[in-house]
């Protein structure tokens, strides 16, 4: 996703400033925190959640897929275009229910396959709404953290850095209580700035984002009246830690969202 399929009119009309006068600022987010991005980020989820089921034994009704088949889910998300979200939104204008919309799109998409066809009821299986939500908000936090926030954080540290060596004996009126006093260097007051913003860094890159799939209440129910002898606990953590997150074992029907 890229601006070009942003009109420049549009940020004449935008509601927030972010994708009004800012958007050249804040474009490289768009792929991490539009609604676009949110959409495609379901439709992963989705997708990994059925592939998780067919690769449990206990799930004798969902066999594992072949090869192609699993290529042919993983582009689903993998080759998500525009074009796509706004088919889910076509759907969702019928559902008035946006993550139902993200079901039904798979569906149809997986309708035209012979091999897949017949695992159309495994998608979402067990799931509540909050399931595929929370995890897909916190691969979109995770990833823009790795991918655009942490990077743009160490350019500006790196640049102060510079600028602190720079003109590390460049001396200026510092100031106390409002007023002249002992005198410093601009370097140091840079090197002051770059200190704050690494340990900001350290403790941003370090908060942990936590994630669940246990159904609508928190109890795995549907998933034990269906398959009473799957270990559902372990194979909801070791997918939520296959996504890069910290699993959440207790809950209700909402995963608190509290980053560690």
């Amino acid at each position: 996703m890229n601006d070009d399929n942003y009109p420049a009119s549009a940020a004449l009309l935008a509601v927030s400033p972010l994708d009004g006068r800012y958007r050249s600022k804040a474009e490289p987010l768009a792929p991490y925190f539009s609604e676009f991005a949110l959409i495609k980020h379901r439709v992963e989820v989705e997708v990994r959640w059925l592939l998780a089921l067919a690769a449990e034994p206990g799930i004798a009704e969902l066999p594992p897929f072949s090869a192609e088949d699993q290529a042919s889910l993983t582009a689903l998300y993998e080759q998500f275009s525009v074009g796509d979200a706004q088919q889910v939104k076509s759907i969702e204008a019928k559902t008035n229910h946006d993550v139902k919309a993200v079901e039904y799109f798979i569906k149809q998409k997986l309708e035209g396959s012979a091999g897949l066809a017949k695992q159309l009821e495994f998608v979402h299986f067990a799931c509540t709404s909050e399931d595929i939500n929370n995890l897909s908000y916190g691969l979109m936090l995770s990833r823009a953290r790795s991918e655009v926030m942490l990077p743009a954080m160490d350019q500006v540290i790196s640049v102060l850095q510079a600028l602190a060596e720079q003109f590390a004996e460049q001396p200026m009126m510092s100031r106390t209580h409002g007023q002249p006093a002992s005198p410093t260097t601009l370097g140091k007051e840079l090197a002051n700035s770059c200190y704050r913003l690494q340990r900001q860094r350290a403790q941003y890159a370090e908060s942990v984002m936590l994630g669940k799939i246990n159904g609508a209440v928190g109890n795995f129910n549907a998933h034990l009246s269906a398959y009473p002898e799957v270990d559902w606990p372990s194979l909801s953590q070791v997918f939520v830690e296959s996504l890069g997150l910290l699993w959440n074992p207790l809950t209700t029907q909402i995963e608190p969202h509290v980053l560690c």
